[in-house]
């Protein structure tokens, strides 16, 4: 086992301990990545980073380590405490921190094990890396409630980034940024594929990368994340809001973003008898082409939005945005029209840690106004069909994605050619097709005609479980529709 396994795993156990003292995986990983935090901003102020530190010395690492005992625990909430107050990024990253571990002893051990370690800048994990992610799916595991919007599998962000080619000079958004793993490959990739001057440097550091997100811990996260990079100038690029409720105005040159997973937008409302009752949320915006309450057709316009002419995205969409209809008809109509839609990657199931999952990648240039549709060819690239994956014993790997990257042809997508999995379909084809449905497949699934290359069980199992949930969740959405 590496030391960096090594170390999850200890940190793991011990949360095992904490829980039965009454801290919950949620309140644990909380307080771990302040802790984190804390130990690596000391860290990279020390060779071979020596940045220099934005927290006041009174308030760091260094200085919680002088503490034990009561005087442990109130130095702790008094850090979190002042923290929050900070200006710029610290202020985002410990606003509304509170102690959640209450026992001095266990505190001073969970120090004590974070300080143990010789370095975790250098072991290649960020701060919601393997730990937090880990802990984060028990947790989920725990409260039997999908997490799937926090979990973008880093070889699928790896490959999108290197097919999509950020430059330096570029701004990059992701306007549903979970912990920043579409921002932060972008970042390594320009760093280690670019030669730049020092005013390139300063505009990768602090004009290259917004983004938004719904949920306070999440956005705190991904700001330590930006941070711990160096990434990030005064303020804060992260923003702690609901993305699609109004057009903010700037417009970008790249999106990457992969929206929560979830079949309506709501809001809980309390009526005048005191009964609580759900109401379909739906956003009133000049800007979209159709009104839906389906947060995935509307996180597709919002992507539209946010680009400039000629500027590229590419964005995570569930199946039911190919060949949903009434909305979603209108939203792909209009997408195919004024944005050159050249490619569509069918993703595996097995690798989202929600459940009954079944999404793509969708790719595609925002254009100028033209009354020629701009999209001549959309390509497909079936990565599904006779393709199994599962979250612990057989995991997607980039290796997996590296002839989708081939066939994609990034150094001139204009010269691709047809393979067994990667197909054309023209402008024209698309359009003929019921509902322009894009849910389009032409492998044969050798499972259904040859029993002798039955899958394992267990995978046969989980994908009659995926498609049981996908076709449950069909048949909520259509009867929340009756019921509108």
């Amino acid at each position: 086992m590496s030391n960096e396994s090594l170390a999850v795993q200890k940190l793991w156990n011990y949360c095992n301990v904490l829980r039965d003292d009454g801290v919950s995986y949620g309140d644990y990983v909380e307080q771990l990545t302040y802790l984190l935090f804390l130990k690596m901003d000391d860290e990279q102020t020390k060779p071979p980073f020596n940045r220099i530190s934005k927290i006041p010395k009174n308030l760091n690492w260094e200085s919680l380590l002088k503490k034990d005992g009561d005087e442990l625990e109130t130095h702790y909430r008094h850090i979190l405490e002042s923290l929050g107050k900070e200006k710029g990024m610290i202020g985002v990253i410990f606003r509304k921190a509170q102690n959640k571990i209450q026992d001095p002893a266990k505190l001073k051990r969970l120090v004590m094990l974070i300080e143990g370690e010789e370095t975790w800048m250098g072991m290649g994990i960020d701060v919601k890396g393997a730990i937090y992610e880990g802990l984060l799916q028990k947790n989920a595991e725990d409260i039997k409630s999908g997490a799937g919007q926090y979990f973008t599998p880093r070889a699928l962000i790896k490959a999108i980034v290197e097919v999509i080619k950020p430059k330096p000079g570029e701004t990059i958004c992701d306007p549903a940024c979970g912990t920043g793993g579409f921002l932060l490959a972008s970042h390594t990739y320009i760093e280690n594929n670019s030669k730049m001057d020092v005013d390139q440097k300063k505009f990768l550091k602090e004009g290259t990368f917004r983004g938004w997100d719904i949920v306070d811990s999440v956005v705190r996260l991904c700001t330590m994340n930006l941070y711990l990079h160096g990434i990030g100038g005064e303020e804060s690029p992260i923003t702690t809001d609901d993305a699609l409720a109004s057009d903010p105005g700037d417009r970008f040159d790249i999106v990457l973003t992969n929206p929560p997973f979830g079949k309506k937008s709501s809001i809980t409302i309390v009526n005048g008898e005191g009964k609580i009752e759900k109401e379909s949320l739906t956003y009133q915006r000049n800007d979209f082409w159709a009104t839906t309450s389906n947060k995935q057709l509307n996180f597709l316009q919002h992507v539209k939005t946010l680009l400039k002419i000629n500027g590229r995205a590419a964005i995570v969409v569930p199946d039911n945005v190919l060949f949903e209809g009434g909305a979603g008809e209108t939203v792909r109509k209009r997408l195919l029209q004024q944005c050159d839609v050249h490619t569509l990657l069918r993703l595996p199931t097995g690798i989202f840690y929600a459940q009954g999952v079944k999404a793509n990648v969708l790719f595609f240039d925002k254009r100028a106004a033209s009354e020629k549709p701009w999209t001549e060819k959309l390509w497909i690239y079936d990565l599904r069909t006779n393709i199994h994956f599962t979250l612990k014993t057989n995991t997607l790997r980039y290796e997996d994605l590296e002839d989708f990257i081939k066939c994609y042809n990034p150094e001139n997508r204009h010269e691709r050619k047809e393979t067994e999995r990667f197909k054309c379909f023209t402008y024209e084809e698309i359009m003929k097709r019921d509902k322009t449905n894009l849910d389009i497949f032409w492998l044969k699934d050798e499972s259904l005609g040859d029993s002798e290359n039955l899958p394992d069980p267990k995978i046969l199992a989980l994908e009659i479980a995926e498609d049981l949930e996908s076709a449950l969740d069909e048949f909520k959405r259509i009867y929340e529709e009756l019921e509108e």
